[in-house]
């Protein structure tokens, strides 16, 4: 089934933005990537869910690279409308390529996450999976989030944290806004301060390998426990817009 994608708006935004570096863009496409980053996050959120909530008519995913995150949402969440937005026009091109290769109807949206090009209270249910260490006005961004989604509906948020977008393995290989980078707890409490209802028990801390500057060689090989009290390098949770 060739199903062919939408586009909402084909034009790039003019909001500055930092490009990803060429072994970013070539991560995203990565097994490891989809593996071992998405479908890890994917699988935290659905057990942070409310219990009885599988289903959501409208889920737009805030960042799509190149749509890995597209099939898996269409597949968990069965959308009657399906939207893709990222900055990148190349990364929209890309992910409306991947649906059509799984024959998923999709929408695509040329924009920044600081001004999305959506209607208040439009989607069910909003992604934004390792997307937001990536934006300079976090601040805009995080309300625009609650402005698109309707009553009730669900933010999945999966980040990495200040420790370790700082660390030296992502400063060599990556690109980001480095002053606007925000530990754990700080994430947590940007999202409550927007409006959002987070309670404590739809928030993990993951510390997987990936996710550490060793990339987890001294627990896989060496044995040497991580330290029980750290500061986190990552953050999943779902929060709801009341």
């Amino acid at each position: 089934m060739n199903v062919q994608p939408q586009r909402a708006q084909a034009a790039a935004p003019t909001e500055p933005h930092v490009p990803e570096t060429a072994f970013g863009k070539w991560f995203l496409r990565t097994p490891t990537w989809t593996v071992h980053v998405l479908e890890r996050a994917l699988a935290d959120l659905d057990r942070l869910m409310p219990a009885g909530r599988r289903h959501f008519d409208v889920v737009a995913d805030v960042g799509c690279g190149y749509g890995r995150s597209l099939t898996k949402l269409h597949e968990r969440f069965a959308p009657k409308r399906l939207i893709g937005m990222d900055i990148d026009p190349e990364m929209i091109e890309e992910s409306g390529k991947e649906v059509a290769q799984h024959g998923i109807a999709a929408e695509f949206v040329c924009c920044s996450s600081s001004n999305i090009a959506l209607p208040d209270a439009s989607v069910d249910l909003l992604f934004c999976h390792q997307t937001f260490h990536h934006l300079i006005d976090q601040e805009r961004a995080i309300a625009e989030f609650f402005r698109v989604l309707k009553p009730g509906g669900v933010l999945l948020f999966a980040e990495s944290t200040r420790r370790y977008i700082h660390s030296w393995i992502i400063r060599l290989l990556f690109r980001h806004p480095m002053d606007v980078q925000k530990t754990a707890p700080e994430y947590l409490a940007m999202v409550r301060s927007a409006g959002f209802d987070v309670p404590d028990s739809a928030v993990s801390y993951p510390f997987l390998w990936w996710s550490r500057e060793d990339l987890g060689l001294l627990e896989r090989v060496l044995r040497i426990k991580p330290r029980a009290v750290r500061e986190e390098t990552l953050i999943n949770l779902v929060a709801r817009k009341p």
